[in-house]
């Protein structure tokens, strides 16, 4: 039954009862265990050897359906709970746009969508991410980093199978030929369109809910059936829609002054890792398990490019391939560096077929209870997992979903995807996924290169009956026959797999495509012979396991997850209460790690401030660390706002004290609280909190508190700080104590610590009494 006739047959004629919720629960209820024992047969026929591929895309085709009828059917009996995200989007873009985080590329000439320009902090914050994402996975896991080209020739996205599968539907304006439309992005719209107006029917509600949940499981019929019945038109001129048909989503491109050959810009960046896979394993030293990793821009020619940052036409990837051996994915470090210990949340297929929620689990647990499918993927899950974190990501709002087998390509063995809250829902921003030995296959097999493959040295050698291609005989003939050509084309017969071999030989030979060249082999080419032969070692095709990132699509998540506002501070011009915005970004992703300016343009003015203020800036500058100086007349109140609201953590203010000696104030963004520092420290503080080194609550034991009304509020939230309560009876303090308030409330550590600095800058034949004269002046 399609889907069009399930919905006519639940439903019936519009002028039926409305359905009860009882009814509903049922209806659910019956769905939920038709799709869990649907799951079952997928996995059943998928364990086959041989595998049946048409009964499991059959199968795996009927499941999708029951799927799709689950999620309206959940939707309506189960509300989702109201996502706290949504109510800030729109601050959060103007925010972005205001301060030149993105925006759309093209601007001026009026934009395109699909496409964004990252401006100064935006570019500085993606460079963090990607940076940190280096310093995470190839740094800390060993791996090893290649760049290959953006555009690739058409024979290798054949064989990967992009050139024939990687599609959408869509439909265009019948008149207005050049407009052009995402089928089931229109049919969801119009359901949209048709839920918003008043007076339905529970009944009528009903189906439009089912009907947009399955837009997007439609074939190219019951697309055009749906499209029909609701009378869906183009969005931009209300004319009549073409029939719906396959769009590739791949940038072609003609390569070379001819135009001959064909090319295309890359739809992801994996498959340059596969290309070059032989020279890395040779790289390594012919040692597995590996990893190769690589960042760079990828392609999708998208319909309708929606989101915003979340689907573009060009975006960035960081993708990882990891080569094990087959059966051999057991990872050490998964238990050397806890991983096992890592409770994540999870979303198994088993929970999600039987409509349950997510659960809370160790990574370890997930594995022995055959949740996760091996080791090694358990490790990049919970690598993932670390990583977003540290980048941003709240971890009430990051869970792990698993692949149904809907989802999974017939080659997969486990594929979970990073799925994090915004306030478009839930977004898959990683994939991580056992992809067998898929692509390595393809690409051996459609050029016939024998060296994607991986040996290990057996303890034992072992006799093997092995198919071999003598060279005297077949390959004297194939020489003589294809000259030039004959040596890719016995590569490629010598990479053949057993019962394809033993076909082709008693077929008498046939045509064979070898480098995207067609040749005719007669019997005396294909004379493979059974011999006994001694093997010392093992050869196999690796397997992969590869974390896919979209970085684009993780920054974006960061904005959400770091937005908040609070209440103007003291010090603000004209003593505005108004909100501020605040974008509290972790330290290691942060467009600038610390914003230095004058407390006003007399300290800007004073004699003293050029060299305290280029002290600052050139150890931050040789620590790395970096710095956005503001010496405008804005009042401080408008620098802290502006530095909030690009997300700077802290911010050093050269105020009278400061040119005397005392140090300089270092305010904290989300605390809002100061303290004083010594010049000559300010860039190893900043340098050793973007690291994870030290947090402010170390800095705040270690150096002396400055008064700051804005103190008494909770930063982030806007809320004010609640004064603590009165002693009933306080304890006596002990000399010791005593002795430390006493420094701390003179700053004599500090004090100190500045003219010893002040000392060393000099560097007179008498330092002593340097430091004597800069303590008197205080």
């Amino acid at each position: 039954m399609c889907i069009r006739d399930s919905i006519n047959a639940e439903y019936g004629d519009s002028r039926s009862t409305t359905m009860a919720s009882g009814e509903e629960e049922q209806q659910l209820a019956e769905a939920i265990a038709q799709q869990a024992e649907l799951g079952r047969k997928v996995a059943a026929l998928k364990a086959q050897e041989p595998q049946d591929k048409a009964a499991v895309a059959n199968m795996v085709a009927a499941l999708k359906k029951v799927k799709q009828q689950v999620s309206a059917l959940s939707k309506q009996c189960n509300p989702e709970e109201e996502n706290e995200l949504v109510a800030s989007r729109e601050a959060l873009e103007t925010l972005c746009l205001r301060r030149f985080f993105y925006r759309q590329a093209f601007s001026i000439y009026g934009g395109t969508g699909g496409f964004y320009t990252y401006g100064p902090p935006g570019c500085a914050a993606k460079t963090n991410l990607i940076s940190l994402w280096r310093k995470h996975f190839i740094i800390e896991d060993n791996m090893m980093e290649i760049e290959d080209t953006c555009i690739m020739p058409k024979p290798v996205l054949t064989a990967s199978g992009h050139v024939e599968r990687f599609n959408d539907f869509m439909v265009k304006d019948s008149i207005c030929t050049e407009k052009f439309f995402r089928a089931d992005h229109l049919l969801e719209d119009e359901m949209d369109r048709r839920l918003a107006e008043p007076g339905l029917s529970q009944e009528e509600k009903d189906e439009l809910h089912k009907v947009r949940a399955l837009a997007d499981a439609c074939d190219v019929e019951e697309l055009h059936s749906f499209l029909t019945k609701y009378e869906v038109k183009a969005p931009d001129t209300g004319n009549p829609l073409s029939e719906p048909y396959e769009f590739n989503l791949m940038y072609p491109t003609s390569i070379g002054p001819t135009g001959d050959q064909v090319g295309y810009l890359r739809p992801e960046t994996a498959q340059g890792i596969f290309l070059n896979y032989k020279f890395c394993y040779e790289q390594n030293g012919g040692a597995i398990p590996f990893g190769i990793a690589q960042v760079g821009k990828a392609f999708r020619n998208e319909i309708a490019p929606r989101g915003g940052l979340i689907r573009q036409r060009e975006f960035t990837q960081c993708e990882i391939e990891y080569f094990v051996q087959p059966g051999e994915k057991k990872y050490p470090q998964f238990f050397s560096k806890g991983i096992d210990q890592l409770e994540c949340t999870l979303w198994p297929s088993e929970q999600q077929l039987s409509a349950q929620k997510p659960i809370q689990m160790k990574l370890g647990d997930a594995v022995a209870r055959g949740i996760i499918a091996n080791e090694t993927l358990a490790y990049f899950v919970g690598r993932v997992h670390l990583f977003l974190k540290k980048a941003g990501i709240v971890g009430k709002w990051l869970r792990f979903r698993q692949h149904l087998p809907t989802e999974m390509a017939h080659y997969a063995c486990d594929c979970w995807d990073a799925e994090v809250l915004i306030s478009h829902g839930w977004t898959e921003c990683v994939g991580i996924a056992d992809r067998s030995a898929f692509d390595l296959e393809a690409h051996a097999e459609a050029t016939g290169d024998p060296g994607l493959k991986a040996a290990v040295r057996l303890d034992t050698p072992i006799q093997v009956q092995e198919l071999t291609l003598p060279n005297k005989g077949p390959g004297k003939m194939i020489g003589k026959t294809f000259k030039k050509d004959a040596k890719a084309i016995t590569a490629y017969l010598q990479a053949l797999p057993q019962d394809q071999a033993i076909a082709l030989r008693d077929a008498g030979g046939g045509e064979v495509v070898v480098g995207g060249q067609s040749f005719t082999l007669g019997p005396e080419h294909v004379a493979f012979e059974l011999q006994s032969v001694e093997k010392h070692v093992h050869e196999f095709v690796p397997h992969v396991i590869e974390p896919s990132l979209g970085i684009d699509r993780v920054l974006y998540a960061i904005f959400e997850h770091a937005y908040r506002v609070r209440e103007a501070e003291d010090g603000d011009d004209k003593g505005q209460k108004e909100k501020r915005h605040v974008l509290s970004f972790s330290h290691a992703i942060a467009p600038y790690m610390a914003g230095l300016f004058p407390q006003d343009q007399r300290v800007f003015k004073q004699e003293g401030f050029a060299s305290v203020f280029t002290q600052i800036v050139e150890e931050c500058t040789m620590a790395g660390v970096s710095v956005k100086p503001d010496t405008s007349g804005a009042g401080i109140g408008k620098k802290y706002a502006r530095y909030d609201e690009l997300g700077i953590p802290l911010c050093i203010v050269i105020d009278p004290a400061s040119l005397d000696g005392a140090g300089v104030t270092l305010r904290d963004r989300d605390s809002v609280t100061q303290v004083r520092v010594p010049p000559s420290q300010v860039a190893q503080i900043a340098l050793a909190m973007s690291t994870g080194q030290l947090d402010w609550a170390a800095v705040q034991r270690q150096y002396p508190a400055v008064e700051n009304t804005a103190s008494q509020k909770v930063a982030l939230g806007g809320h004010k700080a609640e004064a603590p309560a009165p002693a009933e009876s306080a304890a006596p303090k002990s000399e010791s104590e005593e002795l430390e308030e006493y420094l701390v409330r003179h700053q004599i550590e500090a004090k100190i610590q500045a003219a010893i600095d002040q000392a060393v800058v000099v560097r007179s034949a008498n330092p002593i009494q340097d430091i004597i004269a800069a303590l008197q002046k205080h």
